[in-house]
Formats: C-alpha cells, sequence, structure tokens
C-alpha cells in the first residue's frame, strides 16, 4: 500500500509586482511583474529529503517559502495531509506553521543578537505551548543535546558562536515546535565544507531519528546527491524533472538537468569542460518566454518547444517535462 503524500504542491504560481520607477510612472508604463514561479506541481512524502535544485533566481528560495508560509502564492495550491493550507488564519495557520518549520542560510540575522539561547529557544517552547513549568528547562537541555552544542551553551549569545554551531541553534529551534516538516533553505552554503558535512550528517540523523520530512534547497549538487531520496530540478519558475536521486544523477532525461550537472565543477582535470555546459543566460522572470521556458538554450529544441509548455510525464526512472524525453540522445 502505497503512503499518501504529506505535501502537495498544484499548479503554484507566485507573481511580484515591481515598484514603478519615476521614469516609469511618468510614462505610465504599467508595473513590471516579476514570475517567480509558473506551474509548480509536487508531491512531497513522510519521511523523505527532497532536494531542490536549479540555478540561482530560478524560484528555489520562493518555492521553500510559499511552503513555510511565509509568503502566499498569487495561485494554485498547497496541501498538507491532504487539507489545504493556503487560506488557513487564526489557530489552524498557527498550527501549520508549528508543523512546518522553515531554516535559513545564515541563522545570525534570524536570531536575536539580545538573546540568549535559552531565551531563545524558552520563547519558542512556551509561545507555542509546547511545555510549561520546569519543563521548559529540561527541554531546552534536551534540544542542545540533540544538536550537540556543549554544555553551557544555553546562556551564551549568538557572537559568541561559531557559524557551524549558530545553525545548530537555528536547528533547535525549529525542532523545538516538534515539526514533521523541515524546510532547509541553502542551510549551509555559508559554511566552510568540513563544517557543512558534520551539519548535514546531524541533520540526517536527526531525520532518522524523529521521523521528519525534509525539503533541502541547495546548489549544490554534490550535497544534494548525498542527502536526498529524490531531486526535483526547477527552471524559470517550474519543476522541469523529478527522480530518485540515484538515477537521476546518474542519467538524467531533461537537457537542463544534464546542463546542470554538466556544469558543476569536477575535481578530475580530465573531466573539466572548457566551453560552457549551458549556452546563454536564465531569460529575466519578468518576461518568461512562451512555450517550453528552456527552449532558448537548448540544443534539441523544436517549433513545438517554442509553442507548447510541456507538462511533467514519465520519463526515466521518475518525470520529466520536455517534449522530446524519450528521443535524445542517451536516453
Amino acid at each position: 500500500m502505497s503512503l499518501a503524500p504529506l505535501l502537495s504542491i498544484r499548479d503554484l504560481s507566485m507573481r511580484f509586482t515591481k515598484p514603478r520607477s519615476l521614469a516609469d510612472a511618468v510614462a505610465r508604463r504599467p508595473r513590471k511583474v516579476v514570475s517567480a514561479l509558473n506551474g509548480v506541481e509536487l508531491d512531497v512524502m513522510p519521511g523523505e529529503t527532497l532536494g531542490i535544485v536549479g540555478e540561482s533566481g530560478c524560484g528555489k528560495s520562493t518555492l521553500a517559502r510559499c511552503i513555510a508560509g511565509l509568503n502566499r502564492p498569487t495561485a494554485g495550491d498547497i496541501l498538507f495531509e491532504g487539507e489545504s493550507v493556503v487560506g488557513l488564519k487564526g489557530a489552524r495557520r498557527r498550527a501549520y506553521n508549528r508543523r512546518v518549520q522553515m531554516m535559513f542560510q545564515d541563522p545570525y540575522t534570524s536570531l536575536n543578537p539580545r538573546m540568549t539561547v535559552r531565551d531563545a529557544l524558552e520563547e519558542a517552547i512556551t509561545v507555542h505551548g509546547m511545555r510549561s513549568g520546569a519543563a521548559v528547562g529540561r527541554r531546552v537541555e534536551e534540544l542542545l543535546d540533540l544538536v550537540r552544542l556543549p554544555e553551557g551553551a544555553a546562556d551564551k549569545y549568538p557572537h559568541e558562536f561559531s557559524g557551524g554551531q549558530r545553525q545548530r541553534i537555528g536547528i533547535a529551534r525549529a525542532l523545538a515546535l516538534e515539526p514533521t516538516c523541515l524546510v532547509a533553505d541553502e542551510l549551509v552554503s555559508a559554511l566552510d565544507v568540513s563544517v557543512q558535512a558534520q551539519v548535514v550528517n546531524l541533520l540526517m540523523e536527526l531525520q532518522d531519528t524523529l521521523g521528519l520530512t525534509v525539503l533541502f534547497v541547495a546548489h549544490d549538487l554534490r550535497l544534494v546527491r548525498h542527502v536526498s531520496h529524490r531531486v526535483a530540478v526547477i527552471y524559470l519558475g517550474a519543476i522541469v524533472e523529478i527522480g530518485p536521486s540515484g538515477p537521476l544523477f546518474a542519467n538524467p532525461v531533461h537537457p537542463y538537468s544534464r546542463a546542470l550537472l554538466a556544469a558543476a565543477p569536477s575535481l578530475d582535470p580530465a573531466k573539466r569542460r572548457r566551453k560552457p555546459a549551458i549556452a546563454g543566460e536564465l531569460p529575466s522572470p519578468l518576461d518568461v518566454p512562451p512555450g517550453c521556458p528552456f527552449h532558448l538554450r537548448c540544443p534539441h529544441a523544436g517549433e513545438i518547444c517554442r509553442r507548447e509548455k510541456p507538462a511533467l510525464r514519465p520519463a526515466g526512472a521518475g518525470l520529466a517535462a520536455c517534449h522530446f524525453a524519450e528521443a535524445l540522445p542517451g536516453a
């Protein structure tokens, strides 16, 4: 019997209206609209780590913020355990926000510099009614032990910790609300490589111990391959390929996925490329091209690619949004 998705993203779109410049206002030009997400379709299964990858500006972080409830999408729906959460308010919204917690790239900016670690964790625990009385202090110690912070860390301030330790504090604060799902947005990209490994391995252990579902947003493909059960590749605000991590990295189907993996740096001099793996630059989200969003940079694009946007359909070991997925060399 197959499990039902924990999260289902259905035709999700997100538009941002830019403020008009003085010149635009004088000329009475309409406000420019940024299309950050364009019909995202995605299922996230209980207990899995889903990696989300793509170039900078492709919509990864916007998708993460919509799922975490920090942005309200313009259109489409987000279902959590089968229930729509886009329009939730009051206690039901707070309950969802407690169960889906977001962790950011730089925990220092999200930690109050005037609060000790104990104060920050106790605030999260008491505001949401997770514990009361002496149980609050015991829970703080449990959380610090879970993320392996040294004894005495509770009474220190954020500036007294290293970047990796601050990230552990951010994880502890997220876990204080006993979430079902963690959304990690570029969680370790600001850390040294050795520290990245420690934090990522800790996150994987916590996932196994606590039965967490993790959305891991990152640009480091090697890291995503290491931590993810499945990977979703996003381009100009839409999922273009999704599938199990191993097969997708070994034999990607979509031309963009192939180019993205080919562009990843290699330590082997024999495998280093002399030419860019992806031609051209990412089109502006102010002017998303018609048809397949990748057709302007795709070496395999045909007339249908310029006219019709392909839907996600079975290809390879997963799903791909490409008119010629089965016909490409190596498919």
